[in-house]
């Protein structure tokens, strides 16, 4: 699916010409730079290799350095692959913009979720704590309680819910509506809240 790199600007509400409230995420969608194109002669498939961002040169080993000075294009803080890309109508160059999407599309966006650290079994798993019901356990609020029996199975089965890091994980969510396009300025706003924290980094992928 065609796509963009896009920045989390933040979440807003609009209104809708009938007049009701639309919450909207506001994604800054480009410009993405093409970096690379993949044939299906040469690579086995078709696809962009998409730029989005600028990083420092210091932050960049030598070998890549040196792709990037023979292109003359500036280091880009993200790269990344987008297939079903009519790659004929391209060049090593050319920039992407917000206006590849329409007011009405389907899009489907994914990116790193927020960090929440090392987190109990209450906030991960949604657990309801076995305290302060009964037998005077005022201590076991928010604890776990058994992770297995002592005979049998003996061990502890792989995959218990038990506390441990939480979030930071590739999420996807689907189905979002494209509801304004900014193109002078490469906003988008999509309906609904889409992964990750201000300021970071999704794609989004045009639904066909």
């Amino acid at each position: 699916m065609p796509g963009l790199l896009a920045k989390k600007i933040d979440m807003t509400n609009i209104f809708s010409d009938d007049g009701n409230i639309i919450p909207v995420t506001v994604l800054e969608a480009g410009p993405c730079t093409i970096y690379s194109i993949r044939t299906k002669d040469k690579d086995g498939y078709n696809a962009l290799q998409i730029g989005f961002g600028e990083k420092k040169e210091k932050k960049v080993n030598k070998p890549q350095l040196e792709i990037y000075k023979k292109l003359n294009l500036r280091i880009p803080a993200v790269l990344r692959e987008f297939k079903n890309f009519d790659t004929t109508q391209f060049k090593v160059g050319d920039e992407l913009k917000a206006d590849l999407f329409r007011v009405g599309d389907k899009v489907k966006v994914s990116g790193k979720s927020k960090g929440k650290g090392f987190q109990g079994v209450v906030r991960r798993h949604g657990f309801g704590g076995i305290g302060m019901t009964t037998h005077g356990q005022s201590d076991r609020v928010r604890a776990p309680g058994s992770i297995g029996a002592s005979s049998y199975p003996s061990r502890v089965f792989k995959g218990q819910r038990m506390a441990g890091r939480m979030g930071h994980e590739n999420v996807t969510v689907r189905n979002l509506k494209v509801v304004k396009v900014i193109p002078e300025k490469n906003i988008i706003m999509v309906k609904g809240a889409v992964p990750g924290a201000v300021n970071s980094i999704v794609e989004i992928n045009k639904i066909v």
